[in-house]
């Protein structure tokens, strides 16, 4: 027991369903054979019944006149009719007693003798003779002896009340067994043919059964070390108690799975911040030498030697410190709020400024733009935002690939919602949380500050950014809270 205890489902359950249907089949043969043996038995009673009842009503004159011949020759009467004396329902012989027990005429008079004792020759009689018929009751008497192996059927010889003796009856027993053993074989192959029909039914029912639960232990198997993707999660629809299981497993999948993305959004907002504070110091403190040296080239550029080599030299270190500059200024990007609110007309300078990046690739620019009058944004913010995220979009998109841009106002939150749409190559879920980080580049031509740039632009405007990755699809969504005039 201990170890079907630890049988996986999979074989259980098809297991006991052929145990069930094993012992269904095995419980309806017997049955049938029971069936089969009480209905041959009391068939041979309510024959041996009426055959009985009939002897002992023309018994009744002869042993009143004491007319031994006749007796006799009314108990051979149905030895001589071949429809009674069939195999299985005649009697082996018929005994009558008088009033005192004794032998008054027997069919087999050399076994039993007129007037003796049938205890004598047969000790089971002792049995018979305890139990006579009770003249009051209409049924016959139906002995079965432990010592004998027959059958013996007690019917009273009565007139007006007075007993005059006893017909018995004796049936063997060994056509039950016959009968017995027919039935058994054709419950037997009953049986093994309702097995055979059944059984290859039963494993496919029990192994129906049993998959929406190794589904669903797979899938629990699966939650860890990390929790699976929702298209991973494979189970069976339904309205029974296991797909009410499944429902509430998928549920709390996704409520985890939130809860996990909450997590990461915490921890990536705690560390962006914290490598914003840290590039701002640092962009201040190289901000303020880097000032002075291109000063210093500048002055020495007007009042210097001016000859050919020194002013090469010159011109390359101040490209160089131009470009620390431009790179320094990305990490520290301020919000100016004093530029004119964003506008439809907006949206349309941007396709035209993205318009060439597009061509360039073959790549089909789509989109939805819900939005009427004037958003209470900075425009040249909210513009820098949506370039970013288009570049980025196209840079990660294939030759003739799709990129759809939405922008809607979701009034119930007050939010100007913008979502960038690509068909480019899927993000990985543990790159999701440094993809804002400054010099982390989702393509190999990128500089990695477009991302970071949005992110400290959205982040200064109270707005929230969040990417969702899948396979041939990856959507960027910046939600902005509207100012209020």
């Amino acid at each position: 027991m201990l170890y079907l205890k630890n049988v996986s489902l999979k074989y259980k359950i098809p297991l006991r369903v052929t145990v069930l249907v094993s012992v269904t089949a095995f419980i309806l043969a017997s049955t049938l054979v029971y069936r089969g043996i009480e209905d041959l038995r009391s068939n041979l009673i309510a024959n041996a019944d009426r055959m009985g009842r009939v002897i002992a009503d023309t018994l009744v004159q002869p042993m009143l006149h004491d007319d031994v011949w006749r007796s006799l020759e009314i108990i051979n009467t149905p030895f001589r009719i071949p429809e009674y004396h069939a195999p299985d329902q005649g009697a082996e012989y018929i005994l009558i007693l008088n009033a005192a027990n004794k032998v008054y005429v027997a069919t087999q008079p050399e076994h039993f003798p007129m007037l003796s004792d049938p205890a004598a020759i047969e000790p089971h009689y002792t049995e018979i003779l305890k139990t006579l018929p009770d003249l009051r009751k209409p049924a016959p008497t139906v002995i079965e002896p432990d010592q004998s192996d027959n059958l013996f059927l007690l019917i009273p010889i009565q007139s007006d009340g007075m007993r005059l003796g006893t017909l018995v009856m004796s049936y063997p027993k060994s056509p039950f067994a016959s009968r017995f053993y027919t039935l058994a074989q054709g419950a037997i192959l009953t049986t093994l043919l309702v097995i055979i029909i059944l059984l290859p039914l039963g494993m496919y029912w029990g192994r129906k059964m049993a998959a929406p639960l190794l589904q669903l232990s797979d899938a629990m198997r699966n939650i860890t070390p990390n929790l699976p993707e929702p298209g991973e999660i494979v189970l069976e629809e339904s309205n029974d108690e296991i797909g009410q299981l499944g429902k509430a497993f998928k549920g709390m999948l996704a409520e985890l799975r939130e809860k996990e993305q909450l997590q990461q959004q915490v921890i990536s907002s705690n560390r962006l911040a914290a490598i914003g504070r840290l590039t701002a110091g640092i962009a201040h403190e190289i901000n303020n030498p880097l000032g002075g040296m291109l000063n210093a080239i500048s002055t020495y550029k007007r009042h210097g030697n001016q000859d050919a080599l020194t002013l090469k030299t010159l011109s390359i270190l101040e490209r160089g410190l131009i470009q620390i500059r431009e790179t320094v200024a990305a990490l520290l990007v301020e919000a100016k709020s004093k530029a004119r609110p964003f506008d439809r007309n907006d949206v349309e300078d941007i396709r035209t400024l993205i318009q060439p990046d597009v061509k360039a690739k073959h790549i089909n620019l789509t989109g939805e733009i819900d939005i009427t009058g004037i958003q209470s944004l900075p425009s040249t913010l909210v513009r820098q935002v949506i370039i970013n995220l288009l570049l980025n979009a196209v840079q990660a998109t294939q030759e003739h690939g799709q990129v759809r841009l939405d922008i809607h106002s979701d009034n119930g939150n007050g939010n100007l919602v913008i979502d960038v749409t690509n068909s480019g190559s899927y993000i990985p879920r543990e790159k999701v949380a440094y993809l804002f980080e400054p010099f982390i580049s989702r393509n190999e031509t990128g500089s990695g500050l477009g991302l970071w740039v949005i992110y400290q632009i959205v982040q200064q405007l109270g707005g929230l950014v969040s990417v969702q990755s899948e396979p041939d699809e990856t959507r960027f969504t910046v939600q902005l809270p509207l100012q209020k005039n």
